[in-house]
This record gives structure tokens, C-alpha cells and sequence, in this order.
């Protein structure tokens, strides 16, 4: 194998492997709490998914659907009502802040966990996930 053939398979690979990176969700870190913020309205329906995973757990998909015309405060609370509902409530607290935050913390004994935005179809409403 001559030296330009070489080069391009190292570049084919180095692509692939940042396609694949592109693909899977941001991995933060553990902590032991997390700060969704939520800005701007929804201008369609939608759906947000979330995933949670505790450090040496299962994944936990949280989903949130979200209604067209839905303002950033109540966006924060329907973000913060799907966690309520489809987290284990002996390991997580969930609670809104400021408005348009969402806190989401573990709860004592509970292992620290990731929060990592999987996708959304909601038009305008951007997030933006933070250790605490």
C-alpha cells in the first residue's frame, strides 16, 4: 500500500469515528445535581428526551412532551413534571427554579448520575444542561 492510499484510510477512519461521536449524546460526568435551563418558548409540538443514568445503573429515559405555544416557565414545569413522574422518587428530587430552571438532584444514598439532553422536535425552545 502506497503512502496516499494510507493517508486516505486514516482519514476515512478518523471520519467514521467522528461521525460516530457526533451520533451518541454528550456525556457530562456524574454529579449529584443538575441545572436544566430552558429559554425561549415553543413555536410547535413536540418532544424532549432526557436521559438519566445513575453511576453503575440502567439509563433512565425521561420524555416531555411539549404542547405549540407553550411559554419558557411552563416548559420548565412540564420538564420538571415528566421527571417527577418517571424518575425513581426514593432517589431523585426535581424541582423548578427561578422559573425557567429545573434542578434535579439525588437524594441521600442515591448514586450521583449523568443528565444528558438525547434530542428534541420542539421548535425554538433551547436547553442547556449544567452540573450543579
Amino acid at each position: 500500500m502506497n503512502i496516499h492510499c494510507r493517508n486516505c484510510v486514516i482519514r476515512i477512519m478518523v471520519f467514521v469515528g467522528l461521525l460516530a461521536l457526533a451520533a451518541s449524546p454528550v456525556r457530562a460526568g456524574s454529579s449529584n445535581k443538575w441545572r436544566i435551563e430552558v429559554s425561549e418558548g415553543a413555536n410547535s409540538d413536540g418532544e424532549i428526551v432526557f436521559q438519566v443514568t445513575p453511576e453503575g445503573g440502567e439509563a433512565i429515559e425521561v420524555r416531555v412532551a411539549v404542547e405549540d405555544g407553550t411559554r419558557e416557565n411552563k416548559v420548565a414545569r412540564t420538564i420538571s413534571d415528566a421527571f417527577e413522574s418517571q424518575l425513581p422518587s426514593d432517589d431523585y428530587h426535581v424541582e423548578v427554579d427561578d422559573g425557567e430552571d429545573v434542578l434535579v438532584k439525588k437524594k441521600r444514598g442515591a448514586e450521583n448520575f449523568d443528565l444528558n439532553l438525547v434530542s428534541s422536535t420542539v421548535k425554538s425552545v433551547r436547553i442547556d444542561i449544567e452540573k450543579e
